[in-house]
Parts: structure tokens; C-alpha cells; sequence
């Protein structure tokens, strides 16, 4: 499965300040009744004073990276509305069937909702169903599997550009993406014409993926932070020392990441990407800012801003609210790349072998 940044001026850091505030506002659940954090909760510290992000945190929210063109102009939902989503969510995930990953989860309860049961079998984006966006042909992930999500009354988590939707790709970026659909889409020859995430390497980071094995864990230390992704069980770590970035000719999957704290919010700054690990479209001049401020006993606030400009015609930014989980981080056993990487390619053989024999059959 392939499933799957920032030159700051001034002006910036204000408009992400602002926009911090306002996200947090609408990340509030449905019915949720408004109350004075000053007066339940304390901001908890380390030994070393800082802001404590340790513990395990799940993005298993619901929210669409882009804001559906049905939703144009919306920035969020009613109560009501995100009342009925959770309800059909229910209904539809309950187990029996296929699931969903990414935008298309919020795509087909919405459809649901907004043209009743016959609408839910209209097309999606990817052409396929839309209760079987993700993948209708082999039905690999029953919804039993599904992590149950957070809702909350936001269209999108793109905070930046104000439409909730991507800046569009540069011209280089659209043929660069276009040759490597192209290439994924041919039998591959050998391992490496797979996806990393297939080849069980890495998702990258940031990684956006909801309710599919979407907990981090987090480490700290006074000169250090460590976070740790529940997929492949990717750890960056972190420094805090103030120390440079590598030099631009070392390039790794994850970034060179360094950190710092502005007041309580770690801001981590991360440059040196190998070119094509976000998204499948990013080049080496990504660069990501993430910022990760704790609001509540059980929430951390995690922005993200994306600057490619060589992929992107403009920075844009996010927000995941990230929940706090008791559960443990297990083992990650990726079989596709262990097991299953000998039968994807002992298939590609099958169909180049049979297109052949097509192409010499009699007419």
C-alpha cells in the first residue's frame, strides 16, 4: 500500500499565532460546553521546566486535508451536522464492509448525508465508489479494522490558504508526479521500482495518514526531543542545542530536523529531504515547520507548514489535533516489504508474460 517546507517572515509567525487560536476554538467537539482551561488544567513541566509532550499521541481525526468543493466557503460544520457525520460514520464503517483512508472517509459520510443512501455509491474522485474509495478492487481492509474517529466541526485541516485547499502545483511539480504515477502504474522490475512505504522504509514525515496506525510517541530530554511513529517505527531524533543543519548535499527521508522552543510550544525546523518523499511530489528544497503545542490533559495542538517552492506556488498550512492514548505502541510488522514484495513481483512476471503472449496472439 502507498499510502500517503519554510523561509518564516515576519508577517508569518503572526497569521500561524492567530490561526493556532482560532483552530483550537473549532477543534472543539460538537456540544462540547465551553470552560476556562486555567481552572481545570495546569500546563505539566519536565524536570527542566519545559512544556511535557511525553506520552502517546493518536491522529485519528476525521477532518479532510482539503475542504471538499461541496463545502466551498465553510469552514466548519454545525453541531447538528457533525452530530449526523459521527452517527453515519457509524452506519457505514460498522464492520461489514470496506474501508476508507484520507479525505475520501469525510467524502462518502458526506455524500451520505447530503443525498441519502443511493448517493453514497456515486463515484469518487479516484473513480472508484465511494464507500470503496480506497480500494474496491482487492476489499483489502475490512472496517473492522477502522480506529474510531475524532470528529470535529472543521472542513479541512489546512488552516493556510483560507480555502482549505493546497496552492496550486508548479508546472515541474505536475510533470514530476505524472511520470512517477506512470511508473508506479508499470510492473515493477525489482524492489525499488516500489513505494518506500511498500519496501516497509518509511511514510516520511510528516506523515498525514488518519486512523491507520497514526500514533506517535514522544520522548524528551533537556537537549532533545524524540518522536516516534507507530508506522515502521520511524524515530527522529531531535536536537535542541541550537546546532546547524547538515550541509545540503545530505539528504535523508525524514529530514534534518532541529528544534527549539518559542515560549510552550516546541518548534521543530526540518530541511534535507530526499526529493519525492511527501506526497510523492516534493523536491529537494522542502522544507517543513512543526509546531507542537499542548492544550489540554489529553490534546496537542501539532501545525504544520509545508515551503517547496519548486513543488508549490505558495507555503501552505495545517492542523492536527492530536489525542492522548493509554495504549501502547506495538510492533509494526510490515509484511510487505518481509513477505509479500516476492509475490508483487513474481505478478509483475505473470503480467508481463501474458501481455506478450497477447501481443503475439493471432488477430
Amino acid at each position: 500500500m502507498n499510502l500517503r517546507h519554510l523561509v518564516f517572515v515576519g508577517g508569518l509567525a503572526v497569521v500561524l499565532s492567530l490561526a493556532q487560536g482560532r483552530a483550537a476554538a473549532q477543534a472543539q467537539p460538537a456540544n462540547a460546553k465551553a470552560k476556562s482551561p486555567s481552572k481545570t488544567w495546569t500546563l505539566p513541566r519536565t524536570i527542566d521546566g519545559q512544556p511535557d509532550l511525553q506520552g502517546v499521541w493518536a491522529n485519528n481525526n476525521a477532518t479532510p486535508l482539503e475542504r471538499l468543493k461541496q463545502l466551498e466557503g465553510r469552514a466548519t460544520l454545525t453541531d447538528a451536522e457533525v452530530t449526523a457525520m459521527r452517527k453515519k460514520a457509524a452506519e457505514l464503517y460498522d464492520g461489514s464492509g470496506d474501508t476508507e483512508f484520507g479525505d475520501t472517509y469525510f467524502e462518502t459520510v458526506w455524500i451520505a448525508i447530503s443525498n441519502g443512501e443511493e448517493g453514497v455509491h456515486k463515484k469518487g474522485r479516484n473513480g472508484q465508489d465511494a464507500v470503496n474509495g480506497f480500494d474496491a478492487g482487492t476489499g483489502d481492509y475490512n472496517s473492522a479494522w477502522l480506529a474510531g474517529r475524532d470528529w470535529d466541526n472543521r472542513t479541512s485541516l489546512i488552516t493556510d490558504p483560507p480555502d482549505g485547499r493546497m496552492p496550486p502545483m508548479t508546472p515541474e511539480a505536475k510533470a514530476r508526479q505524472a511520470a512517477s504515477f506512470a511508473a508506479y502504474n508499470h510492473p515493477p522490475a525489482g524492489p525499488e521500482d516500489r513505494g518506500l512505504s511498500e519496501r516497509c522504509i518509511t511514510f516520511g514525515a510528516p506523515d498525514l495518514l488518519a486512523g491507520y496506525n497514526s500514533y506517535y510517541e514522544i520522548v524528551q530530554s533537556a537537549n532533545s526531543v524524540a518522536i516516534m511513529k507507530e508506522k515502521i517505527h520511524d524515530v527522529r531524533v531531535i536536537p535542541l542545542d541550537g546546532s546547524p543543519h547538515l550541509p545540503s548535499n545530505i539528504q535523508t527521508w525524514n529530514g534534518d530536523a532541529r528544534g527549539h522552543w518559542e515560549g510552550d510550544t516546541l518548534v521543530v525546523d526540518s530541511t534535507n529531504y530526499k526529493p519525492g518523499i511527501f506526497m510523492n511530489s516534493s523536491s529537494e528544497k522542502l522544507h517543513v515547520i512543526e509546531r507542537f503545542s499542548r492544550t489540554g490533559p489529553d490534546t496537542v495542538q501539532y501545525q504544520i507548514t509545508i515551503d517547496d517552492p519548486a513543488t508549490w506556488t505558495k507555503p501552505w498550512s495545517l492542523m492536527i489535533p492530536l489525542r492522548h492514548t493509554p495504549d501502547a505502541i506495538y510492533e509494526y510488522a510490515c509484511h510487505e516489504g518481509n513477505y509479500a514484495m516476492i509475490d508483487m513481483l513474481a505478478g509483475a512476471r505473470v503480467e508481463e508474460k501474458t501481455a506478450e503472449s497477447e501481443k503475439r496472439a493471432p488477430r
